[in-house]
């Protein structure tokens, strides 16, 4: 019976090997994410979600590289526009402000005749 007792315990330890690993991993984890630095919030997040948290009301076309028009759906419930100007920024554009409806049918129109 004593060998029974040893059989059986000798897979426990290596299951309670994993489990004390598994949390030192989860620890240091968890000791790294509070450890980073905290990102400033943009205008522009990566989510299933609205993306435009904060919108322009205009902005020289010139400076456009292209834009995105992202329809109302089941992550946000509102039309955004968000335009990648030439040195690689992402912002976000009010779609009702006048200037933004101009550039917009400015662009439609220039693809519209390529």
């Amino acid at each position: 019976m004593a060998r029974t007792a040893t059989a059986s315990a000798a897979p426990r330890a290596p299951g309670f090997l994993r489990a004390a690993l598994l949390l030192l991993l989860l620890v240091a984890a968890c000791r790294q994410a509070a450890a980073a630095p905290m990102v400033p919030a943009e205008t522009v997040v990566t989510e299933l979600r609205c993306q435009c948290l904060e919108t322009m009301k205009g902005i020289h076309p010139k400076i456009i590289q292209s834009v995105k028009v992202t329809s109302p759906g089941p992550h946000c419930d509102r039309t955004e526009v968000i335009a990648t100007l030439k040195n690689g920024q992402k912002v976000c554009l009010n779609p009702a402000s006048p200037v933004v409806k101009k550039i917009l049918e400015k662009m439609l129109n220039k693809g519209s005749t390529n």
